[in-house]
């Protein structure tokens, strides 16, 4: 799970991402911390591809649902 891109081209690349590193949580591929460390870092070097006025992008919550989008919310209110 190293070598997962923190850095994107565009928002679908960053979605496909974040539903990759949720679903590699649900499915204990990894772990909790690992997973956190990821989101984060995804959301500090992609701030603008994300969010648009402190709320997720239109195509991220399509593409990633509410579930995950609620679990990258709880993480990124730790930041």
């Amino acid at each position: 799970m190293d070598n997962i891109k923190t850095f994107f081209k565009n928002q679908k690349e960053a979605a496909e991402a974040i539903n990759y590193i949720i679903d590699s949580y649900w499915e204990d591929r990894i772990d909790e911390k690992n997973m956190i460390e990821l989101l984060k870092g995804i959301m500090r070097n992609n701030d603008s591809l994300i969010f648009k006025d402190n709320e997720f992008v239109t195509l991220l919550k399509q593409k990633c649902g509410k579930r995950r989008l609620e679990i990258a919310l709880k993480i990124k209110e730790q930041m």
